[in-house]
């Protein structure tokens, strides 16, 4: 039974984090962005985030931040949420499931602890700026 069921892949559509400047924390910060690059609008769009990890043999974990976008066009980009930079240090995960053609997506983005940092940095596609992706 299990083998009947198709599961759609996402494709095209990713998370990137972007450090930009913030006036109101006067230094540079990180911002995630849903990137859909296809040439299909996503519909009923839920981004669920949270972090988790180890801090010092402690485990952390961060509380849940969701968020919906009833359409994210075709070849757009959409800012979900600000990272505080004390949750780096941790496993940062994006949830994101969208409808497109019908049919329902979801696909998890892990940013791996310490993986959010300038070192790891390439141009992203559409903001045309230097980030941090998970595909």
């Amino acid at each position: 039974m299990k083998a009947d069921i198709i599961i759609p892949t996402v494709e095209n559509v990713f998370i990137a984090v972007v450090q930009e400047w913030s006036d109101d924390f006067m230094e540079k910060v990180w911002f995630a962005y849903l990137v859909n690059d296809s040439d299909f609008d996503l519909e009923g769009v839920m981004v669920v985030s949270k972090a988790f990890g180890t801090i010092n043999g402690e485990m952390k974990k961060t509380s849940l931040l969701r968020h919906a976008y009833l359409e994210v066009p075709a070849v757009s980009v959409v800012k979900i949420e600000m990272i505080e930079k004390s949750v780096l240090a941790l496993n940062n995960e994006f949830m994101l499931t969208f409808f497109m053609g019908g049919k329902l997506y979801d696909r998890k983005f892990i940013f791996k602890t310490n993986s959010i940092n300038e070192d790891f940095v390439e141009e992203v596609p559409i903001l045309f700026v230097d980030g941090v992706i998970v595909r």
